[in-house]
């Protein structure tokens, strides 16, 4: 039997609420709304939705506060798309970092963001072909790293946890489920953001800059990210898949 995609709205402007709720509903989605965290935290007692389209300028806890919230919550697996009445890249940067799976800008048309909670949907569900996730492995050691995919830690040589964005996070596991396979920018975009670049969109050179200060990897002689000119990034460094904690 054929499962109806729950959407929360979180968003203070009951207009857009109503609007969304309403386009959503009319293509097969349940929807809940919420005006603010306290509403959002109700409604997440009740259920996890499979999405949630949340507003990033709220008065009181905006956007930014709750979405980290829930990425260090019971519910850190439940995709974000992040809605916004600023454009710059910086923000968009910034609302990832925090741990949203995409970033949509007002004003936006009500069928563009279909497709991206659709997008974003397909994208936490499953891989483009070829493109495996190591699921069963707990452990994936490189270097002098292992990520813990359970807990989603980064541990250093010295078992040091290192802290990671969601986006980061995605970014690193996509890499290291392909190593020494040219990754272009529209393919990583697609694995991290479920969505395609446009003309302009950087933003994944620099979630790959931030990426590497995070591996203490120098751009100049790159241990573990490459950038290949012209055609994406690479991540050279082998890649053990361990069973368990170590």
């Amino acid at each position: 039997m054929e499962t109806t995609d729950h959407v929360l709205i979180v968003d203070d402007d009951r207009g857009i609420r109503e609007l969304l709720a309403t386009y959503l509903e009319k293509n097969g989605m349940r929807v809940s709304l919420a005006a603010n965290g306290r509403q959002m935290r109700a409604a997440l007692e009740q259920g996890a939705p499979d999405l949630i389209v949340l507003d990033l300028m709220m008065p009181g806890e905006d956007g930014l506060v709750l979405c980290r919230e829930l990425r260090a919550s019971k519910f850190r697996a439940v995709p974000v798309l992040m809605l916004t009445a600023r454009s710059e890249e910086a923000d968009r940067i910034v609302g990832l970092e925090m741990g949203a799976d995409d970033y949509l800008a007002k004003p936006f048309a009500v069928r563009e963001l279909l497709a991206r909670i659709r997008a974003v949907l397909r994208r936490v569900r499953m891989l483009p072909p070829g493109m495996e996730v190591t699921e069963s492995a707990q452990i994936l050691s490189f270097g002098d790293w292992r990520l813990d995919t359970t807990a989603r830690h980064l541990l250093d040589a010295d078992g040091t946890m290192v802290a990671l964005s969601g986006a980061e996070y995605r970014l690193l596991r996509v890499f290291l489920d392909n190593p020494q396979r040219v990754l272009t920018r529209d393919q990583l975009l697609n694995l991290t953001q479920g969505r395609q670049a446009d003309q302009f969109d950087r933003s994944i050179d620099l979630m790959v800059s931030r990426l590497r200060q995070r591996l203490q990897d120098v751009a100049r002689e790159p241990r573990y990210i490459k950038t290949l000119r012209s055609e994406g990034y690479v991540f050279s460094a082998a890649v053990i898949p361990l069973e368990g904690p170590q």
